[in-house]
């Protein structure tokens, strides 16, 4: 029930260290970092690989990188078979050394004989082949799918259906010491046992959706691994179950058995969101295999039967949920259970224990190969198979490690010492943009010349055709100027060559470069209403006005100088309580810089009908200004905000980017009202004004009698919309006599007041 995944590179990250200022490179005596004035930041940024979790993100052949981030020469996957299928999914050895593997979208069991040749031992009907075990007389069990049935094949290739079960799928087979044969069966999650003469039946139903993997104990228990959920099973001879472990994963894929009790459980999860290497089928499709759905799977169980060692277990919560894509569990003897490993990005696949009590787990999809050891387990990435998937390993009686791959679908084996030679490609660095390089330095136990080091760049995120050739070897460990092309990607690689009886160790690459200069970018400026401030956050008690710097005393509060810590890019900073204070006006703008510059921010203005620009303002460090507009006549304005990089470039490398702010009124003068003399018709009395203002419109008009309550008065044509409007106010008789005051408001806030001369007729 294997499911294998293609997910695309995840971003890389490694450890950047940016030196502020404009002062030159200095690595290892490496003033020699090239600047283009006018286009290079002065910002020189360190590219440093030097842990596991950096080292792990490039390509290695023939090495091996343990948990301390040390890089030295590890065994080799060298070649034993190659197919024609993409996928192969399960291997077993004979005694002689005779292999034999199945595969999938082909429905063959291959063997490579003691010869080393490849061919054709089973081609079944259906289209894959997930399970295989020994049979009499050198011959196999083999378990197919979908659909799939039992059949036993001689050692002269001769075959027939040994057992044809109700389940779809066939993923495990295992034999006991009787002979009778173990089916590990989906999608109704049974388990079949089956006679050497090939009668079945029902031995355990799991109440999952598929068995996955099998393996017996020495004491003759069936221990089995489910998918949905990822359960593992021990199961005595007369079928009663007991869980040992129910796992936050889906799924646990196969089992191995050691010797001192304990039990490994390789569980993995299927990540959101990646795509299966191998889709479900079609009827357009006849030969694809069909995969069900099932995206987590039971890599390995392992039984050592034996005493418990002194090592102390702790028992995890049930509930808690692993991060990466696999776990390898460990289960003791008593029943106590660790989860000893997370594979992390790595899905793991199958594990064999080695001699000394390491694990070896093969895992994708990167073809990576993990030695897991120590208490706490710690991984070193022992060796990399040439294809994504290494989706079964076993141990020869010779002691020689075979795994088999997909994606594509080969047969490989490990090196029983380390190579004595082997290379590493680093991840390819972005720098952004096109940068010039500055100097490569690493350090390194080896002897001179057994680690040389080499870079390639180019302007497409993948390594191809268009990048540079690999640069000559840089020998000196110290620094050395990198002499590949300017351009926006770098690679480098490491060759370790071992010389002497001791091998060479790599421990860290540190690369330099400088990114061209980008010019800021000023995305909006917000022209918020006028009067319209805001309160400095955490202010001394007195009222402190964000952006505002005034010299001169008056009413209103001084505000201390912005900080100087507006951020990198120019964010927008964070502002307080909203308050109003008349003839202020605030302006607040958002900039970004992509080299991540520090920025300052000069303002300017113009009226409208002029083409200068008057300064407001310079070098500001916040993205906020308040101005004073009672120093300019009222008018149209537009402001103009420059960004410049310059506190983080030289002089002449520094760039400028602009915006201008939509029109805005300034208006800081009061409307005017005309009172006409009053009218009177009848026993009413009419009183008719006009108001004008310059510059904005007319708001609100209100009038009151001898200084009572304010009433609203609204213009003869309905709508209070213009700068000029007419107004009448009508009184009776007992409101004549009476003082009227008229006091009008504009929309800028501008209030002027009136008086409107009544007389009472006397009869």
């Amino acid at each position: 029930m294997l499911r294998l995944f293609r997910r695309s590179r995840p971003s890389r990250r490694h450890v950047d260290i940016r030196v502020r200022g404009a002062r030159g490179l200095a690595i290892g005596g490496a003033a020699a970092l090239t600047l283009c004035a006018g286009l290079v930041a002065a910002t020189p940024t360190f590219w440093t690989v030097s842990t596991q979790a950096d080292f792990l993100k490039g390509d290695v052949e023939d090495l091996s990188i343990d948990r301390d981030g040390r890089m030295f020469p590890g065994p080799s996957a060298s070649l034993v078979a190659e197919t024609a299928a993409p996928f192969l999914w399960t291997v077993v050895a004979g005694t002689d050394g005779t292999l034999w593997a199945g595969s999938g979208n082909e429905g063959k069991v291959l063997k490579v004989g003691k010869d080393g040749k490849l061919s054709t031992f089973f081609d079944a009907p259906e289209l894959e082949v997930h399970a295989l075990a020994a049979a009499p007389g050198g011959g196999l069990y083999v378990g197919t799918s979908p659909d799939g049935k039992i059949y036993q094949v001689a050692a002269d290739g001769t075959s027939k259906t040994f057992f044809d079960p109700e389940g779809k799928y066939i993923w495990a087979l295992a034999v006991d010491k009787s002979g009778n044969v173990f089916a590990a069966t989906g999608d109704k999650g049974l388990i079949y046992k089956i006679t050497p003469d090939g009668k079945g039946e029902r031995f355990y139903k799991t109440n999952a959706g598929n068995v996955v993997s099998l393996a017996f104990t020495k004491s003759g228990e069936l221990i089995a691994g489910t998918e949905s959920p990822g359960r593992v099973f021990r199961i005595d001879s007369g079928g009663k179950a007991f869980v040992l472990l129910e796992s936050p994963f889906r799924e646990i894929h196969a089992v191995r058995l050691a010797d001192d009790g304990t039990i490994y459980a390789v569980a993995v999860n299927a990540a959101q969101g990646e795509s299966r290497v191998t889709d479900p089928p079609t009827a357009a499709e006849p030969t694809r295999a069909p995969v069900p759905s099932v995206s987590t799977e039971i890599t390995a169980i392992t039984i050592m039967e034996g005493p418990v060692g002194p090592a102390p277990v702790t028992q995890p919560a049930r509930s808690n949920r692993r991060g990466g894509k696999g776990a390898i569990y460990r289960i003791r003897p008593d029943g106590l259970w660790d989860a000893m490993w997370d594979s992390g990005e790595d899905a793991p696949y199958d594990l064999v224990i080695e001699p000394t009590g390491s694990l070896l787990v093969g895992t994708g999809t990167e073809g990576k190969i993990f030695r897991i050891s120590g208490d706490p387990a710690r991984a070193t990435l022992l060796a990399r198979a040439t294809a994504k998937q290494v989706t079964a390993l076993l141990r020869e009686p010779s002691g020689r490690i075979v795994g088999a791959a997909s994606n594509p679908g080969k047969l490989f084996a490990l090196s029983p010492a380390p190579a004595r030679r082997g290379t590493y490609e680093s991840d390819v660095r972005d720098a952004g943009t096109v940068a010039s390089w500055g100097v490569i330095r690493w350090r390194a136990s080896a002897a001179p010349g057994e680690v040389t080091v080499f870079t390639r760049s180019g302007n497409t995120a993948t390594p191809d055709d268009t990048w540079s050739a690999w640069s000559k070897a840089y020998a000196n460990p110290g620094g050395e100027q990198i002499v590949s092309p300017n351009a926006r990607y770098l690679q480098w690689r490491a060759v370790l060559a071992a010389n002497g009886s001791q091998p060479p160790v790599l421990t860290s690459v540190t690369t330099a470069y400088l990114p061209r200069n980008l010019r800021p970018e000023i995305s909006s400026i917000t022209v918020h209403p006028a009067g319209t401030v805001f309160q400095r956050p955490f202010s001394t008690g007195e009222l402190e006005i964000a952006g505002f710097e005034d010299n001169t005393p008056d009413a209103r509060a001084q505000s201390q100088p912005a900080s100087a810590g507006g951020g990198p890019s120019g964010s927008a900073p964070a502002l307080g309580r909203r308050i109003y204070q008349k003839g202020l006006q605030t302006f607040v703008w958002k900039a970004d810089d992509e080299n991540d510059d520090r920025l300052q921010f000069d303002v300017m203005y113009r009226r409208e009908g002029e083409t200068s620009w008057k300064t407001l303002h310079r070098a500001l460090t916040d993205p906020i200004f308040v101005w004073d507009t009672t120093s300019v006549p009222d008018g149209t304005y537009f402001i103009k905000v420059a960004a410049s990089d310059a506190p983080s470039n030289s002089p002449g490398a520094a760039l400028v980017g602009e915006l201008e702010s939509v029109s805005f009124d300034i208006d800081n003068t009061a409307p005017k009202i005309d009172v006409q003399p009053a009218a009177r018709a009848g026993a009413r009395t009419t009183i008719a004004f006009v108001v004008r203002d310059d510059q904005s419109s007319v708001q609100r008009v209100e009038y009151s009698l001898d200084a009572s309550r304010w009433r609203v008065v609204y213009p003869k044509d309905g709508i209070p919309d213009s700068r000029r409007e007419e107004f009448e106010v009508s009184l009776d008789q007992t409101e004549a006599g009476r003082g009227v005051i008229i006091r009008a408001t504009d929309a800028m806030n501008n209030v002027s007041t009136a008086v409107a001369e009544v007389r009472r007729d006397n009869h």
